[in-house]
């Protein structure tokens, strides 16, 4: 037999019963006033209780939206819980009608509170010895506007938000008199100051339906695949049995032993037939009604919102562009103050945020690097990524790679989670060598410190002193770097000419005349920084490209050149609103002007003759009339491969190679006949064929006449030809290395396409070209 303890209880009864007549006369009748009523010390406290609620948006999911085929398509979803708010009318009046019948069949008479069931509680409490319930769904909102509010709460760490919370919820939804006595002080203001279908709607907005599933949309969508307004009788009877008890009748678990698909969710029937037996006894449906529904089986269609970027990834092949997303969104302070305040604003606010991705581009951007790049590879980690960005606004329009999308830190073969087309911060990746692509900022710097294309320099040293070198910044004297050219070679040629077939003794005989440090501050200027952070290497072999970049950085800076010399960062978020149509304005793009436009237009002009002739990548010009230049990439052995081309519309940037590891890829096979370097040019032609059709581009900026000089436009004694390697064959090491008469950005035949030169490692390191 139990023992009654009759001071604490009893007193807890005497004070409930001591408000009961006040309770009648404000809750069942909400227009009298309390004045006059009994004025004992429990009246009085009652009467002391804040009763002012601010109930708040509550948490809902966020949605990550893209543009395909001129639509904005909903690609991921963000949330702590899985809640997606609908109005009154968006839910089935069976769903309204079974939560009243079973929950609060006085609803729509009382005033906030059930006052009969009060004093039953009351009257257990002096049995059983602790607060018992007797709450009216107004006050159940109540609870849980008040629990939803405290998971909204942050800290100054993990440790603090978490004990903030859970005092929060002690105050919220702890059993004592006191917290009883506030819950329904809240529920008699809040029922006057809204209607009663205002608070049966919030109500089932709010409730639990199992793990992460919130509120009647989110739960007829998660349990039966249908929305909550589709809900039929049996299926709104089974949500508000499972309201009663989610954790243990969520009937999402069918292995569970007690309450899974071996016997027919049992628990969750018995209470879902409750809820129906509830339904006839008010009147609501017929005994045909309930008959038939209690005979039919609960039978789930279990319908996932996945949370995260796995359903970008799945879907649309873009996991890693909604994961760049995700970064910006917890990096950028428009979201919060703190990193915490950040995600909460992400998994709670229902954020819409509408992005820059382009899914048609996206599409054929992975269709043209599977084409060539396979996800592994036997003897090489290999990877290959191709990012597409818009000049003059920094918008990422595609982002893709050769692996498959995982969400965490868990990868298998042929996925991961490191997205290889951006920076540490955003995707975990610490870059790569870039190789030749690097020597535009050697270019830019001769051009602005006076030289012309049309000077010639020397090809011919091949071991440069380090003290040869100019550098304001840093000490780089001592020791030697070698330096190597492929075969036929001559002792000098123009710049315009050491630019189109990258001539890397050139290039290092360029860098004797200027200053390294400057080098290095006009591509800081063009955005350029090493992916993991940290200052730009600023040795004689820095010319050459040997910093680790991201692709998605390289492209940064070649959309610069195209735009006259603004740089613009990147950023993949176009508009984000929220759930109550509060819009926030993320940080912007932050456009600069990194070089001189006349120093940028001359640097299109020269990289014009990247494309055609003997230029390292005419196999990839697609022969349009788009005009656009490029720059080919390669390091020491082809362990890292790179394509940068770009009209005033966009600017595409491929990389193929190494992620990890120095595997030589010159003459390693992959797929469609090509190899480590040529798949690039395979890659990139596709990309501009496209690109070209669908955006693209007007006429690059001016060049300055005085910059380029007098070029001259005789053919060199190599065989060009001899040494092609187009996107399905391997390059050979002989070739041609003066401009033939072509100029630059005039298309040449197709099939030929010269090795670009290989330079030796200095220090250990490998040297870009």
């Amino acid at each position: 037999m139990r023992v009654v303890r009759w001071p604490g209880a009893l007193l807890t009864f005497v004070a409930m019963s001591a408000l009961a007549g006040m309770l009648v006369a404000v809750a069942v009748t909400p227009g009298v006033a309390v004045a006059g009523e009994s004025t004992s010390g429990a009246v009085s406290f009652f009467e002391d209780l804040p009763s002012y609620l601010d109930i708040q948006t509550p948490q809902q999911v966020s949605s990550v939206y893209a543009e395909k085929g001129g639509q904005q398509v909903k690609i991921a979803s963000f949330y702590a819980e899985n809640r997606t708010t609908v109005a009154s009318g968006a839910m089935a009046k069976t769903l309204k009608q079974a939560a009243i019948d079973t929950e609060d069949p006085r609803f729509y008479d009382e005033g906030g509170i059930d006052v009969v069931g009060t004093l039953r509680g009351a009257a257990a409490t002096v049995v059983g010895g602790d607060v018992q319930g007797g709450s009216s769904i107004t006050q159940q909102y109540v609870k849980n506007v008040l629990v939803q509010q405290c998971e909204e709460l942050t800290g100054k760490d993990a440790a603090d938000t978490e004990k903030k919370i859970a005092a929060c919820y002690e105050d919220a939804a702890g059993v004592t008199p006191q917290r009883k006595l506030q819950e329904m002080r809240y529920a008699i203001a809040v029922n006057k100051k809204y209607s009663k279908d205002q608070i049966l709607t919030g109500y089932l907005n709010l409730v639990g339906l199992g793990g992460r599933v919130y509120g009647a949309e989110a739960g007829a969508e998660y349990y039966f695949g249908v929305h909550a307004k589709d809900l039929s009788l049996v299926q709104s009877a089974t949500l508000v049995a499972i309201l009663n008890n989610p954790s243990n009748l969520r009937i999402d678990q069918p292995s569970n032993a007690d309450n899974g698909a071996k016997n027919g969710y049992a628990a969750t029937k018995e209470r879902r037939d409750y809820v129906l037996q509830r339904m006839y006894v008010h009147h609501d449906i017929t005994k045909a009604q309930l008959d038939q529904a209690k005979a039919t089986p609960i039978t789930p269609r279990i319908t996932a919102t996945a949370n995260g970027c796995s359903s970008a990834a799945s879907g649309y092949d873009a996991g890693y562009f909604c994961d760049y997303v995700r970064d910006q969104v917890l990096q950028d302070p428009a979201f919060g103050k703190t990193a915490a305040e950040r995600i909460a604003t992400l998994d709670t606010k229902g954020l819409e945020i509408h992005t820059s991705l382009d899914l048609d581009l996206q599409a054929r951007a992975q269709t043209a690097l599977s084409t060539y790049v396979p996800s592994t590879m036997a003897g090489v980690d290999v990877g290959g990524s191709n990012v597409t960005v818009e000049p003059g606004t920094g918008r990422i329009l595609s982002m893709v790679q050769n692996t498959q999308y995982t969400q965490g830190d868990t990868s298998t073969a042929g996925s991961t989670a490191v997205n290889y087309s951006a920076d540490s911060g955003y995707g975990n990746s610490g870059g790569f060598q870039t190789g030749s692509t690097y020597k535009v900022f050697t270019l830019a710097e001769w051009l602005a410190t006076g030289h012309t294309l049309s000077q010639s320099v020397s090809t011919t040293e091949h071991t440069f002193q380090n003290s040869e070198f100019t550098n304001t910044c840093q000490n780089v004297s001592g020791g030697t770097w070698p330096v190597s050219n492929a075969e036929n070679v001559p002792s000098s040629m123009t710049v315009q000419a050491a630019t189109s077939e990258s001539i890397n003794t050139a290039y290092a005989a360029m860098g004797k005349q200027l200053d390294l440090c400057k080098i290095a501050q006009l591509a800081q200027s063009m955005g350029i920084h090493p992916a993991r952070g940290g200052a730009l290497g600023q040795t004689p072999s820095s010319i050459l490209g040997v910093n680790n970049l991201s692709p998605i950085d390289l492209a940064e800076a070649y959309a610069g050149f195209a735009n006259g010399g603004v740089v613009c960062t990147p950023t993949a978020i176009d508009s984000v609103t929220e759930s109550d149509g509060t819009k926030i304005t993320p940080t912007p793009s932050s456009c600069t002007q990194g070089v001189a436009a006349d120093v940028a237009g001359t640097v299109d002009y020269a990289l014009q003759g990247v494309l055609t002739g003997s230029g390292t990548a005419a196999s990839a010009n697609p022969g349009d009339s788009t005009p656009k230049f490029a720059k080919t990439g390669t390091t020491d052995g082809d362990v890292q491969n790179w394509l940068v081309a770009s009209s005033t519309k966009y600017t595409n940037a491929t990389w193929i190679g190494n992620v990890q590891g120095n595997v030589s890829l010159a003459n390693w096979p992959f797929l469609q006949g090509t190899t480590g370097y040529s798949a690039k040019f395979g890659v990139g032609k596709s990309m501009m064929t496209y690109l070209d059709q669908t955006v693209g581009g007007g006429a690059l900026p001016a060049a300055d006449p005085a910059m380029i000089g007098q070029v001259s436009h005789t053919s060199s004694s190599g065989d060009a030809g001899s040494a092609g390697a187009s996107a399905g064959s391997t390059a050979g090491s002989g070739q041609g290395n003066t401009p033939t008469t072509q100029q630059p950005g005039q298309q040449s035949p197709q099939g030929q396409q010269p090795a670009e030169q290989s330079p030796q490692k200095p220090q250990g390191k490998q040297k870009g070209h």
